[in-house]
């Protein structure tokens, strides 16, 4: 049995007196992790030396190369094409990877979109998807590059073999409370991003009550933590610092925010929803050495969405197909005439979770149509009695709970707190 070259409890230790690791001593660990020879109550006691001490940015380079390095790496130099690819942090009634992929791909750009389901209040990408009838999540390497050869776009479920000493070391990061620690959300976002093998990446950082990170500094502190990852991996990195303060869009859900991503490609579509889709495309757009290209074009003369109907019938669903609908609403109605002042995302995003539209577990069912249709954003005028949002659900026991993470999440008043622009900061490599 060959001897080990470090002891785990001594690397443990180092990060416990706030001391840095070498990159040996971070690729053992990541290593010795994923075949099982550190356990998890020592990575667990890692983690969260880090989350006490953090990490420089060599050591958060070393530890993002080390976790690519535990599994496959994927290319797309076969293509011919120029690779971009985008990642959310997340937050309430965000879809925008579903408009975006394939208006990107419309300008024949490739867009691998790796994506994954949503756990908690923040929705998962496929979870959205698999609301079309007959689409599938899952399907091969050789099948995803006959798309991204054919369409242009793809947007499904990430393949096991990409950066495994993440999913380890994700899993046990959710039950140990360490999950909000810089380094290790910035090398597990981009550990995976890299293997993927895109040329270059768009990472839309949220801030705000809905977000992952809600204060400003902690998002910016992020995104700029991974540019840097993805700038010393030689990806062409930048991100966008975005608004989650309310929820994005008029719906919450999984087929409500389908039918509101179709509205987006027929040229229409809530205000912010649109500017942030074409924000994000003339960001991925510029990193693929177009800056020229027009999105705002292509929604408007149907290129987007003809790619976005061959990208969903490649992959099994009929674009044509009707959504699955709730069996029961419950409507919420203004209790006085006045101005919508405040509309908090988190609750929004816990109700629409209780009403079936998330799950507490990874192996938990979500239901299609659950979740929240929002009649009024802050700023609006509303009327006594005029519907506010209509919440959706198969089970009606669900209404009591959802509407109870509700109570004080929004107000109505004489006027609204001004807003300032959905896209608040660049940040570049």
């Amino acid at each position: 049995m060959a001897v080990e070259p470090f002891d785990t409890v001594d690397l443990i230790r180092t990060k416990r007196s706030g001391d840095t690791l070498s990159t040996a001593e971070i690729d053992w660990l990541v290593d010795a992790y994923t075949r099982g020879y550190v356990e998890d109550p020592q990575m667990a006691a890692f983690a969260m030396a880090v989350f006490l001490n953090g990490m420089d940015r060599r050591e958060v380079k070393d530890l993002t190369l080390a976790m690519i390095a535990s599994g496959e790496r994927m290319s797309f130099g076969s293509l011919g094409k120029t690779t971009v690819d985008k990642h959310s942090t997340g937050g309430v009634g965000d879809k925008i990877t579903l408009p975006l992929a394939p208006l990107v791909a419309s300008f024949g750009v490739a867009v691998p979109q790796l994506s994954g389901r949503g756990l908690g209040h923040t929705g998962g990408t496929l979870d959205k998807l698999e609301s079309i009838p007959g689409w599938q999540a899952s399907i091969s390497n050789e099948r995803m590059m006959s798309v991204l050869q054919d369409v242009g776009a793809v947007i499904c479920a990430a393949g096991s073999g990409l950066a495994p000493a993440d999913k380890k070391l994700y899993a046990l990061r959710d039950i140990t409370g360490t999950v909000e620690c810089i380094p290790l959300i910035a090398s597990s976002i981009m550990s995976k991003k890299i293997a993927e093998g895109t040329g270059a990446l768009v990472l839309d950082v949220k801030f705000g009550s809905g977000a992952f990170m809600p204060s400003y500094e902690a998002s910016r502190e992020l995104a700029q933590t991974m540019v840097d990852l993805g700038t010393d991996a030689g990806v062409a990195t930048s991100a966008l610092l975005t608004d989650m303060e309310v929820p994005l869009g008029l719906t919450i859900g999984n087929a409500l925010e389908v039918r509101e991503s179709i509205e987006v490609l027929e040229g229409g579509g809530p205000a912010d929803v649109v500017a942030l889709t074409l924000s994000l495309a003339s960001e991925m757009l510029r990193l693929a050495g177009l800056p020229d290209a027009d999105p705002a074009a292509a929604l408007a003369d149907g290129r987007a969405m003809d790619t976005w109907r061959r990208m969903i019938a490649a992959q099994g669903g009929d674009p044509s197909a009707d959504l699955p609908v709730a069996r029961e609403q419950h409507v919420v109605t203004a209790p006085a005439s006045g101005v919508l002042a405040t509309q908090d995302a988190l609750p929004f995003g816990i109700a629409a979770w209780r009403l079936g539209a998330g799950r507490a577990r990874a192996q938990d069912p979500v239901q299609a149509g659950a979740g929240i249709e929002l009649h009024a954003k802050p700023g609006d005028t509303v009327t006594e009695g005029q519907p506010l949002w209509t919440l959706h659900t198969d089970e009606p026991s669900r209404f009591e709970r959802a509407l109870e993470s509700l109570e004080g999440a929004w107000s109505i008043g004489s006027a609204a707190e001004p807003r300032g622009p959905i896209v608040r900061e660049r940040i570049q490599g």
